[in-house]
Parts: structure tokens; sequence; C-alpha cells
């Protein structure tokens, strides 16, 4: 049996509540997509830069938002230490159901220059899983804008979201990077 059903004429054609439903879920998700302000280091001044004038991303529905609360996407845009993961993770774990998580420079990917050290965090993906990973020391605005245009593709490919989201918590998803 098929997912639709149409009348003689083929006027009309129905899709499955479900199926209607997840799309408007979907694309009421991927026009709004709410980030966290999370700079650490020199990556987080191409975060502020993108939010500017130039950039703009708020035409892509993309709004900053400093509470965790109320931020569906976490942008972690420099150098993360062990002191610093503590807190990431517990703004990771504030966010609400669905959230998304972008590491944003060479540095939050896998400690970049300062990945000697005994304090860096060698990768984000280490504290919190990523979905898309930005390279570059720092990668432009342009590449940001890009990984968000990402995450709203992610958005708007989930189906019955909903359902899984409540059984088994938050599903696998392979992570991207922005070249």
């Amino acid at each position: 049996m098929n997912n639709y059903a149409s009348d003689p004429g083929g006027q009309i054609v129905l899709t499955r509540v479900d199926d209607f439903a997840d799309f408007l879920l979907n694309w009421s998700r991927k026009s709004s997509v709410f980030y966290l302000l999370f700079g650490l280091a020199c990556c987080g001044i191409e975060l502020m830069q993108t939010g500017g004038p130039r950039a703009d991303v708020d035409r892509f529905g993309a709004i900053p938002r400093a509470s965790p609360r109320q931020a569906d996407l976490m942008i972690v845009a420099g150098t993360l230490t062990y002191k610093m993961a503590e807190r990431a993770k517990l703004l990771y774990d504030q966010m609400p159901d669905p959230k998304y998580v972008i590491s944003m420079g060479s540095c939050a990917n896998c400690g970049g220059l300062f990945q000697l050290s005994y304090s860096v965090v060698k990768g984000v993906d280490k504290i919190i899983p990523v979905d898309v990973y930005l390279p570059g020391c720092p990668p432009r605005p342009e590449a940001l804008t890009q990984g968000m245009l990402k995450i709203q593709e992610l958005a708007m490919q989930e189906r019955g979201w909903l359902r899984r989201w409540f059984k088994k918590g938050r599903p696998e998803r392979q992570p991207m990077t922005i070249a």
C-alpha cells in the first residue's frame, strides 16, 4: 500500500498525517535556528562577524541566543580547555532536543596549534557529539554560513524525530566537514 491516495480525477493528493507533520515541524525548525553564543578564542571574533551586517545570517533564520534553554544549535568556536569542557557539556545538556553542534576552527576540531598542551581538549567531539566540522584557523564567516545551511538541511531530512526522541534519545548522525 502506498503512502498517497488521490481522487480518480487526479486533482487532490493526500499524504499521511505523519509525513505532513514531519514536514511542517522540520520546516519550522529549519527556518528558525537559534544558536548559542559560545565563542572561546579567536574563532569567536569570526562568529561575531558572521552575525554582523556583512554575512547577516539573520536572513536564513539564524538568531543568536544567550541562554542554552532557548538555543537549538551550539557553535563551539575556539580552543576548548578541560576547565571549559565541563561548562560546555553542562550547556549542551541544558539545550532542548533536537539539538545540533558545529565545531568551528582547528582548535575546536582537534586541538589545533595547542594540541600538545596538557590543558587543551583534543577535539570537541570527545565531550559532546558534533554534527558539522568547520576547518580553518579561523574559518571565514562564509564557511560558518555554509555550516548553518548544512544544519538546516539536517533538520529538513529528519523523519519521525518526535517519536524517536521520546523513546531513545538523540539519533545517531554522521558528522560533516565543510571544505
